[in-house]
């Protein structure tokens, strides 16, 4: 088969905005021994990309078109994913392992084609396109991580989990599908009627119930919930360690809501035992535990609207505006 010399791939020159972003042709390095080519077909985005990143991109979904000599188990043309961090295989994340995400240290997956190490790769479950695919590597992963790691959820528990965004969403989904009830918390009633489709028990709007966590220890009969997927950060965790059960699961993940006064927060967690864990995304290992779950009840991810790759700018546009629910995907091949 013919390999390719030459990838278009999106550049990042200046790390404030997206109106910087540069499309330009790069040489295909050489392959080693112990890597892949893949030939990428789509890529989720995140904003995180737009901070950190010169080459952009952390989560793609592609096809294996070349394979190292000392490369074992993986053959042309199957259907992949690669971990978030390459080289965080399993166990606790390391500072040398965060070194190596894509599309921070090292550069992203924006690109038609990208070396990676045979190391990271995950298939992609049968049932779901690339577009699909390249939801789970992130968002998908992190819900997963929050919901299973170290306290893993427990048919019949109670989950929280704020907003409609990627990892809310997956979060929703593999939290239902575990046997678990939903409350949903939004500041649009069409996105909680939507995340209702999805299995969600009960629905707030966070914006006609400011005090939404006295809303959830109601709807929980004064217990509070076991588990939250705290994506608000600063401006919403107070509420988030009212609304929780005496030695429930805070799962940290996001910082979306602003500033706020933490002063009375270590007392507050101390207070009820809560457990607070910062969630770096997953190890490959928890990805392959993950796809299992996916292929077995046939989840399908939300992708809310797929942009062809030259349409880069757009896709972002309509991230930053926050109409989506789920996921925003580039198309990157068009075969």
């Amino acid at each position: 088969m013919f390999l390719p010399h030459v990838t278009r791939e999106y550049r990042l020159p200046k790390v404030d905005g997206f109106h910087n972003l540069t499309l330009k042709e790069a040489p295909v390095p050489k392959l080693k021994s112990n890597e892949v080519l893949v030939k990428v077909h789509a890529v989720s985005l995140q904003y995180r990309d737009l901070i950190v990143a010169k080459v952009p991109g952390s989560d793609l979904a592609g096809e294996l078109i070349a394979v190292g000599e000392d490369v074992k188990g993986w053959k042309f043309g199957e259907r992949i994913c690669s971990n978030f961090a390459t080289d965080h295989i399993y166990g606790d994340p390391t500072e040398e392992i965060e070194d190596t995400s894509l599309g921070g240290p090292i550069d992203g997956v924006l690109t038609e084609y990208k070396i990676l190490p045979a190391h990271s790769l995950v298939r992609i479950p049968e049932h779901l396109t690339y577009e699909e695919g390249a939801t789970l590597p992130a968002a998908a992963l992190t819900a997963y991580n929050a919901l299973m790691g170290a306290v893993p959820l427990k048919g019949g528990e109670i989950v929280l989990v704020q907003g409609t965004g990627g990892v809310s969403i997956f979060g929703l989904q593999l939290a239902v599908a575990s046997g678990a009830t939903v409350i949903a918390t939004s500041s649009s009633n069409a996105k909680l009627e939507f995340a209702k489709k999805l299995g969600a028990a009960h629905l707030i709007n966070y914006n006609e119930t400011p005090d939404w966590d006295k809303e959830v220890l109601e709807l929980t009969g004064g217990r509070g919930v076991d588990h939250v997927l705290e994506i608000g950060g600063p401006g919403t965790i107070v509420k988030s360690v009212n609304a929780t059960r005496y030695g429930g699961q805070i799962n940290v993940i996001g910082f979306v809501a602003g500033p706020s006064d933490l002063s009375q927060l270590p007392v507050l967690v101390l207070a009820k035992a809560i457990h607070l864990r910062g969630i770096l995304i997953g190890s490959r290992t928890q990805f392959e535990d993950m796809n299992r779950l996916i292929s077995a009840v046939k989840l399908k991810p939300v992708v809310d609207k797929v942009f062809d790759f030259e349409h880069l700018r757009e896709a972002y546009e309509y991230l930053e505006s926050q109409q989506h629910v789920g996921k925003v995907v580039v198309k990157v091949s068009k075969d």
